[in-house]
């Protein structure tokens, strides 16, 4: 998760200290954290009845120069003859106009267990690999600087030129029916080192996810198209010494889904986020915006984030896989 700063500058002070010194760095995320649902817990991946494509964009403060960008495509299935869902994510994720890229691709697996008639388990793990460039000619360094002239000087700084490749490991799991679910997820597993240099032993921190939600019904109708329901959802994140709760719902009437939401750290209140989506019985579209509202807003007042996701193939099941009907968005 990234904790807001006021200012551009910091933004590339940190940049820079991932790259010389200890990195303290934080995993992106999504604002529509469900529409992202293996990147918040491989326990989702093959939770849905049907062939799973999902689509994800974020851009975040874009009034800034040398803004993020982060992109994620993912796929998850539930296959009976292992009793479980399979799900591949690529995720790729861009700061300071390419200055720093990241890029990862992993895979899950996800078991279900029915506990009893109506709640079922699903446990998950998820491993791959990530690699992190630099493009150190658009790094500026403060030996660079001359009073007065700018950055004028050449670094006397060693070039980074090889990229850094670690691999990465998640486990989680989510406990479900067809009114509530609640899941943990741990990333980073292990904290592995993401230092450019040999004498750099900067850990990726590990970072823990708390979410769940509720379905209340508004209006009950057996057809879909006539029925409208409420979705209260939260989520809290700890990475490290920086935390991340948000809170919010949203309200489903037959293809249209408005919601809100509030994010709050460990420092102070971040934003609010606005949501709106339309949802058909092969694709689902979500878009929302981050309002800035701590004091970074005069910097970076906005983010803005597009979900697709979409039926790739209906199942023929021996069995009946338990998908969970409430996280959307």
């Amino acid at each position: 998760m990234r904790i807001k700063f006021a200012v551009k500058y910091t933004v590339y002070l940190c940049i820079f200290f991932l790259c010389i010194g200890k990195a303290l760095a934080q995993d992106p995320q999504f604002s529509q954290y469900y529409a992202s649902p293996i990147n918040t817990n491989p326990a989702f991946a093959g939770s849905s009845n049907v062939a799973r494509g999902v689509l994800n964009y974020r851009s975040q403060w874009p009034g800034i120069s040398g803004t993020f960008n982060t992109f994620a495509a993912s796929y998850d299935e539930h296959f009976d003859a292992i009793r479980g869902g399979i799900g591949v994510m690529v995720m790729s994720d861009e700061a300071g106009v390419g200055t720093l890229r990241s890029t990862s691709v992993s895979g899950a697996y996800a078991y279900q267990i029915n506990i009893t008639k109506n709640i079922t388990v699903r446990a998950g793990l998820q491993g791959g690999f990530v690699q992190k460039t630099i493009d150190f000619s658009k790094l500026q360094l403060y030996d660079q600087i001359v009073r007065r002239r700018g950055f004028v000087n050449a670094t006397r700084e060693t070039p980074i030129q090889e990229p850094v490749l670690y691999p990465n490991f998640a486990a989680g799991f989510v406990v479900y029916s067809n009114k509530f679910y609640a899941g943990f997820a741990s990333h980073n597993l292990f904290e592995p080192l993401q230092g450019f240099y040999e004498t750099d032993l900067s850990a990726v921190p590990r970072r823990y996810t708390v979410h769940g939600g509720l379905v209340i019904p508004v209006v009950e109708s057996r057809n879909p198209k006539n029925a409208s329901n409420l979705y209260p959802t939260i989520l809290y994140m700890q990475q490290r010494e920086f935390n991340q709760l948000n809170v919010g719902v949203y309200y489903g009437q037959g293809p249209l889904v408005l919601g809100g939401y509030f994010r709050q750290n460990n420092v102070n209140a971040d934003a609010f986020i606005f949501l709106v989506g339309l949802k058909t019985s092969k694709v689902r579209v979500g878009l929302s915006y981050d309002a800035t509202i701590s004091k970074a807003q005069y910097g970076a007042k906005q983010s803005y984030e597009v979900s697709l996701s979409f039926e790739l193939r209906k199942r023929t099941p021996r069995r009946t896989v338990r998908n969970i009907r409430c996280p959307e968005f």
